[in-house]
């Protein structure tokens, strides 16, 4: 058993406003499932939409999404070129997202820009270098997407999520993060208040369901059931008692500081 990040779910107030943004700034390959819409983020990760209702529903949450304070997590994609960041953020902006960091060269990403989604969630758009050192991919194709989670103890958090199988890839006293399978988003852990000052918010603000699902394609429902049992082992909780669903046999279980996974098997 071995946790991966597969999917990474997203509340949105309208799926069909939510997927015109997403195809305008990121052009991913899109299907959609139903109530619905799965987006292939080229080959690094997949985003799937859903309506605010009806994520909290299939998490066994009846409080609202919040608001336009901070939810706790901060998506990133990783770019070539800064050139391709700066387009990116573009057409971000051109659909409606509000700029929180402006594109520049920082120390933490050689070059990049942090906004806001309509939908509320923030991404980082970052490139490794500060000028153009190649062509310029019109549209930009990310080498990697991430979900980094703010935790109130690294060494805590961290540790839970050894306890499921993920190795650590890079360790620092303010970040560290773990080795992706290929086709997957990497997952990242900062501490709270750190990952609020690096996207440009205050930290806090953000009441109810924070419109967020860490998603896991397990390989069987033996697999499921062991991973909310680790889950619960290593110090997180059972949101969602495994069962029968929509998408075969799933359940739910939080980390320490509340994040919210699904483990499915089709």
């Amino acid at each position: 058993m071995t946790l991966s990040l597969d999917v990474m779910s997203l509340g949105v107030p309208e799926v069909k406003d939510a997927r015109e943004f997403y195809t305008a700034t990121f052009a991913p390959t899109a299907e959609e499932h139903g109530g619905h819409v799965n987006l292939d983020l080229h080959g690094t990760g997949q985003l799937a939409l859903y309506g605010n209702e009806a994520l909290a529903a299939d998490a066994k949450k009846d409080t609202p999404a919040p608001d336009a304070g901070f939810r706790g997590y901060v998506m990133t994609f990783i770019v070539k070129q800064p050139t391709e960041v700066k387009n990116v953020v573009d057409a971000a902006v051109q659909g409606g997202a509000t700029v929180l960091k402006p594109a520049k060269k920082s120390l933490f990403g050689a070059f990049s820009a942090v906004y806001r989604a309509p939908d509320g969630s923030i991404w980082k758009v970052a490139a490794p270098h500060k000028k153009d050192k190649g062509p310029v991919s019109e549209p930009a194709v990310p080498t990697e997407t991430a979900a980094l989670l703010g935790v109130a103890d690294m060494k805590a958090a961290k540790s839970f999520y050894e306890a499921l199988g993920m190795k650590v890839d890079k360790d620092y006293k303010h970040y560290a993060d773990f080795h992706p399978d290929s086709g997957t988003c990497r997952l990242g852990l900062m501490p709270r208040g750190t990952l609020a000052k690096d996207a440009g918010v205050e930290d806090g603000g953000a009441t109810g369901f924070a419109a967020a699902v860490l998603h896991r394609r397990a390989g069987s429902r033996e697999e499921v059931d062991a991973t909310l049992t680790a889950a619960a082992s290593a110090g997180g909780g059972i949101a969602v008692e495994a069962g029968e669903s929509e998408d075969g046999y799933s359940g739910h279980f939080t980390d320490p500081d509340g994040f919210l996974w699904k483990v499915t098997a089709a």
